[in-house]
């Protein structure tokens, strides 16, 4: 199983400075990672989504940190795929020059970049989202495998060189982000990695590697972008962990109601998320705004699905590295190929960002490392 670090660049009552210091305390952290036996740190891209994410040029974050770590996989988790946001070469051509650089450790997810805000900064029509990230998929599936490159599809490329190649052959592994099933099992058809919400908890999680496997099991094999499957299932992991394990519990609840506020104001309209007190009880404020969203859902017809109401299911790692490691093995007994650590949250302070790490580094990881021989 492998252990990895997603980045959102999130901060609460956002100022020019402020953003300026959570990038760099990203940058620390991922180099922490490192040092501390993760596998890999991933990076969002999102656009204009103030205080949910300030991670605008993830290629440029993940070369910065490429440049000052030497093992750890770099991660886009994920590339907006829609031709507005980017043209699929120059993602080709970035990610290939990127794999140079790092020594292939590159990994790619596609994302549809789906949200009002961030469609309407690059003038990307919503139902071009789905069709054109599967398409710019197989064109960047392709790109490399000839010396001479053309596609003819709902856009012309070429012929050409994609320049510069990339160390791993074919190409780096692929990802999709999958908040839901139907994303699960054209991840599965496609033959690439899933990235899930773990929100919802460990049974939401064990539904999903069903779908996902279901999916697998009955391919045809048609759809497949590559020749070689990367059938791996990567979970997040909200967690934070501390000496003191109640104060872990209030900062990592407190750090969840925060994102998932964020992601409510920009997904569905709701209300600006704050920073709040840390005595506050955060558990029972998540637990009351998941009744209520229900509620709202249930009022238009709407199923409760997890994906809607996970964001507010507290039951994650925090605590000690006793909890994080019981919750672990929970995913670990699923069958997840990779826990994808959620640490920076928009309220967390950045000595809790590297204190987690560390408890992860020192004896999380290292139980998982031992069962495995």
């Amino acid at each position: 199983m492998k252990f990895s670090m997603i980045f959102e660049a999130q901060l609460a009552d956002p100022t020019p400075e402020r953003e300026r210091q959570v990038i760099h305390d990203c940058v620390e952290q991922a180099v922490h990672a490192e040092q501390m036996g993760f596998d890999r740190i991933w990076a969002v891209e999102h656009h204009s989504l103030t205080r949910y994410a300030h991670m605008s040029a993830s290629e440029i974050f993940l070369t910065w940190v490429a440049a000052r770590t030497h093992r750890i996989r770099i991660g886009h988790g994920v590339v907006t795929m829609p031709f507005g946001y980017q043209h699929p070469v120059r993602v080709a051509e970035r990610a290939a020059m990127l794999d140079v650089l790092s020594g292939g450790r590159v990994d790619i997810g596609a994302g549809r970049g789906a949200t009002r805000q961030e469609m309407s900064m690059y003038g990307v029509r919503p139902e071009d989202t789905s069709p054109q990230t599967e398409e710019a998929l197989r064109i960047f599936s392709s790109a490399w495998k000839e010396e001479t490159f053309e596609w003819h599809g709902s856009i012309d490329i070429g012929p050409g060189a994609i320049l510069p190649r990339p160390v791993q052959d074919p190409h780096p592994p692929l990802f999709m982000a999958c908040s839901r099933h139907d994303t699960l099992e054209l991840a599965a058809e496609l033959g690439i990695g899933a990235l899930v919400m773990g929100f919802a908890g460990a049974d939401d999680v064990r539904a999903m590697r069903k779908v996902y496997d279901e999916a697998i099991a009955n391919r045809s094999g048609a759809r497949l972008l590559s020749a070689e499957a990367n059938d791996h299932f990567s979970a997040l992991c909200p967690t934070i962990v501390l000496g003191d394990a109640e104060r872990a519990l209030r900062l990592g609840t407190r750090g969840q109601r925060f994102f998932a506020e964020a992601i409510a104001h920009w997904y569905g309209g709701g209300p600006e998320p704050s920073g709040y007190a840390e005595e506050e009880d955060h558990v029972a404020a998540l637990a009351r705004r998941r009744e209520e969203l229900v509620a709202k859902l249930h009022e238009a017809n709407i199923p409760a699905r997890p994906v809607d109401t996970g964001t507010y299911n507290a039951d994650h790692a925090y605590g000690s590295a006793e909890t994080a490691i019981a919750y672990v093995e929970r995913l670990r007994e699923i069958g997840v190929d990779e826990v994808m650590c959620l640490i920076q949250m928009g309220t967390v302070p950045q000595e809790v960002c590297m204190e987690t790490i560390r408890q992860w580094g020192e004896k999380v990881i290292p139980h998982f490392r031992a069962l495995e021989g």
